[in-house]
């Protein structure tokens, strides 16, 4: 009797106690995103909280990791790693992704678009367009993160074609048709990668930037110029692009939660950047930048030079001439 309480005193224990922990189990797709955004920038915050939504929602499933501050290099290289199947995605500017799909870039077309309102117009009507385009070409776009305008800032006045013959003019590295209008205009433009541009204006290999407000201030800029051009030369944007391969690699029931908060925390940073860029403007007087208008006369010969030289690149694969005239028609409506 005494033997059999104990056997069953011992099997009764054991039901109590509790089975050993499990590991977590490993993620089924980590998606490895790149950024040359900094850290502490809303770009950089929004990512960070999509990472933990996505984790939540997905139950660990889907983990994203974040490289910030361009260590993974600039748009060329980044893709590259995509390509290679080092990286998952990244964000990328208009003109970063115009290899992959050359129409990617055409809203940022200097002197197209001049007021948010004409912006607003175009977008609501084309990106849907080109976002579905650039899946076609093998990237999940979340949509365009707005950039902003972009302004010439200097350290001397230029307030016209004249005036920019005397400057040593930055075009990011790659921007044919950028470099192309300033060529036109007689000027020979230092090509640089952006993590460049802060050197070479500390050296003095370049004295003119083209940025937006807040780029000028995040990225430091604004402290080697003194002039700002009031009159924005192109509207600028980018987006958060995940290869097609990577996004396969998400189990099919995780890949529209993950699209959907992707895409929402991305266009909260749409939507802020034009705040912040506002707000910027304000900061950079503040910080004693002098702001320079264009006269009509200058203004019409900045537009004939970059008409002309958009003219010079039709038929060559550059941009589709009938998306591009569907543009200047919205436009037109403004104007």
């Amino acid at each position: 009797m005494g033997r059999r309480f104990a056997a069953l005193t011992c099997f009764l224990s054991l039901l109590f106690i509790p089975p050993p922990q499990q590991a977590p189990a490993s993620p089924a797709a980590t998606l490895k995103i790149a950024t040359i955004a900094p850290e502490n920038t809303v770009l950089v915050q929004e990512l960070r909280e999509a990472a933990a939504v996505v984790a939540q929602r997905t139950g660990g499933a889907v983990q994203l990791k974040i490289y910030t501050g361009g260590v993974m290099g600039n748009d060329t290289v980044v893709l590259r790693k995509i390509r290679l199947g080092q990286l998952s995605g990244a964000t990328f500017t208009a003109g970063g992704l115009s290899s992959v799909y050359s129409n990617y870039e055409l809203l940022s077309v200097p002197m197209l678009l001049r007021t948010y309102e004409e912006v607003d117009a175009v977008r609501a009507v084309y990106e849907p367009v080109i976002t579905d385009e650039l899946e076609k070409h093998g990237f999940i776009s979340t949509g365009m993160i707005e950039t902003g305008f972009v302004y010439l800032m200097s350290d001397k006045p230029v307030a016209g074609v004249a005036d920019l013959k005397a400057c040593k003019v930055w075009v990011p590295e790659g921007d044919t048709l950028g470099q192309a209008i300033f060529e036109r205009a007689g000027v020979n433009p230092i090509p640089l990668q952006i993590p460049d541009v802060l050197t070479g204006l500390q050296t003095h290999l370049i004295d003119t930037v083209v940025t937006s407000p807040v780029a000028a201030i995040v990225l430091q800029w604004f402290t080697k110029v003194k002039i700002l051009t009031e009159t924005p030369l192109l509207y600028a944007y980018g987006t958060l692009a995940i290869s097609e391969n990577s996004w396969r690699r998400i189990p099919e029931a995780h890949r529209e939660p993950v699209r959907e908060i992707l895409t929402r925390h991305m266009k909260r940073v749409d939507v802020q950047n034009r705040t912040d860029n506002q707000e910027a403007l304000k900061t950079l007087e503040r910080e004693g930048l002098r702001f320079v208008s264009v006269t009509e006369d200058n203004l019409r010969e900045l537009q004939r030079i970059a008409d002309e030289t958009i003219e010079s690149f039709r038929g060559k694969g550059l941009y589709d001439d009938e998306m591009l005239e569907g543009i200047r028609e919205i436009v037109a409506r403004f104007r």
